[in-house]
């Protein structure tokens, strides 16, 4: 399954937290270290546990506040399209999530943009990547919550001393 331990999910969790701290802060918060902390940080980026680290930029401040959900429905389900239309999305900036899904809708986008005219020129974008049998919009109204940290005490069962 993985080879984490508790030291190395105290890491994870603590850089998901605040990717900023220096490995002398991220060490005495995780209780070793600096040079097997800095060695441990090392192995979670080379075995891709930490794909990156970035800065999370306040979406309102910089104009962007409206998010929308968008459900793409197509009849078209073969491979060629699939990379046409995949790599078209991708290029698009306002996604900042793509999902291929189960159940009746085939993909479900997350979308950002600056306004219901900003969506609109979204819209006429995407319509144009590949042929769609049908375009749903959901537009949030309020985000109630927000996180990039993903559960990692959930892990606690099967984590090695």
């Amino acid at each position: 399954m993985n080879s984490l331990d508790k030291f190395d999910c105290a890491i994870l969790a603590a850089l998901q937290a605040d990717a900023t701290l220096s490995i002398s802060a991220l060490s005495e918060k995780v209780g070793l270290s600096s040079t097997p902390c800095w060695k441990r940080v090392k192995r979670l980026e080379e075995e891709g546990y930490i794909e990156s680290r970035v800065s999370i930029v306040n979406r309102n401040k910089v104009g962007l506040p409206v998010t929308v959900f968008v459900s793409v429905r197509t009849s078209e389900h073969d491979e060629k399209w699939l990379e046409r239309f995949a790599s078209s999305v991708m290029a698009l900036p306002e996604v900042l999530e793509f999902h291929r899904m189960s159940g009746d809708v085939d993909y479900l986008l997350k979308v950002v943009t600056t306004d219901i005219e900003g969506y609109d020129r979204f819209y006429k974008k995407l319509i144009k990547t590949a042929r769609l049998t049908g375009v749903s919009s959901a537009f949030s109204m309020e985000q109630i919550k927000c996180s990039t940290a993903l559960p990692l005490e959930l892990l606690s069962h099967g984590l090695t001393a």
